[in-house]
């Protein structure tokens, strides 16, 4: 696809604001809602996120949804390879060229994989190493942990998104925030705030405040439970997150006393909420109920 892509000012290889607006322009592309689309226009917010990922050139980074290639450009400056996931047919095509042209050579660098994230279950070339992408809000935590899940080479993933998802990732036990995204995110990885990113770094300008969020691998938890039937069993605990975990968990259990037996030889109260519980108590509560649903 040729977009007559005119020459960037000297020295400039990353995208700014009247840049993003002329290659948008030129192909025709406006953002959409449906894709969660808002494109960052600040050359220093997408060194900063590269910076905040600890990219390096040993790297093989995938980036989620590159957009126009304002967050591939800072990428490929210090990685030695980028494989870009996009589902956009328009800016899949486009993004060889944008490269190409603010920086000269770099393409050879990079692939671009036209497709939906969520499908993705092979890359090509050399296993990726880490993730680094903005994420729409509505598919960045199914995103982050189906990579995770998939792409057991990523060490390392720094993402930018919604504030107040990035708080629910970041959330240790106690918090009002924590939830199911803060448990399941736990099971792979160590998970922290990396810093907030103004609104106005973005076009259009979107309603909230984003964050970046770093998670770093580390093994999961040593248990005789599948990863399936841990979750399974967090996702009921969070269901009504009111109830007790005796009265939330009856329906995995089959009843109540079930439940509260497994409970109290996992070494956790029946009174206690979700909320309260780390994934570690969450793989032992689930060995405990699938002993006794099994047997």
């Amino acid at each position: 696809m040729s977009t007559d892509l005119p020459e960037p000012a000297a020295g400039s290889g990353l995208l700014g604001a009247v840049r993003v607006r002329e290659l948008a322009d030129r192909l025709g592309v406006r953002p959409t809602k449906q894709w969660g689309q808002n494109f960052v226009v600040d050359a220093n917010t997408v060194r900063r996120i590269v910076r905040a990922g600890d990219v390096t050139p040993d790297d093989h980074v995938v980036e989620i949804g590159p957009g126009l290639g304002s967050l591939t450009l800072a990428l490929l400056e210090q990685a030695s390879r980028v494989t870009a996931v996009e589902v956009d047919p328009v800016l899949a095509a486009a993004l060889p060229e944008t490269v190409a042209v603010q920086l000269p050579g770099a393409q050879e660098r990079l692939e671009v994989v036209h497709a939906d994230a969520l499908r993705v279950t092979e890359l090509p070339g050399p296993e990726p190493t880490a993730l680094v992408a903005n994420l729409p809000y509505n598919i960045s935590v199914p995103v982050v942990l189906h990579f995770l899940e998939t792409f057991p080479s990523i060490e390392r993933v720094l993402v930018m998104v919604q504030l107040e998802v990035a708080e629910r990732l970041a959330a240790g036990p106690g918090s009002k925030t924590y939830g199911v995204p803060s448990v399941k995110a736990a099971w792979w990885a160590e998970v922290g705030l990396a810093g907030r990113v103004s609104r106005s770094i973005f076009w259009p300008v979107p309603n909230v405040d984003s964050g970046l969020v770093k998670l770093v691998r580390h093994d999961p938890p040593v248990t005789e439970a599948t990863r399936q039937q841990v979750f399974a069993v967090v996702d009921a605990a969070f269901a009504q997150r009111r109830k007790t975990l005796r009265a939330a968990l009856r329906g995995i259990a089959g009843s109540g006393e079930v439940a509260e037996a497994a409970l109290l030889a996992a070494g956790v109260d029946p009174r206690t909420r979700g909320e309260q519980l780390d994934v570690l108590a969450f793989a032992r509560i689930t060995e405990e109920l699938m002993a006794r649903v099994t047997a």
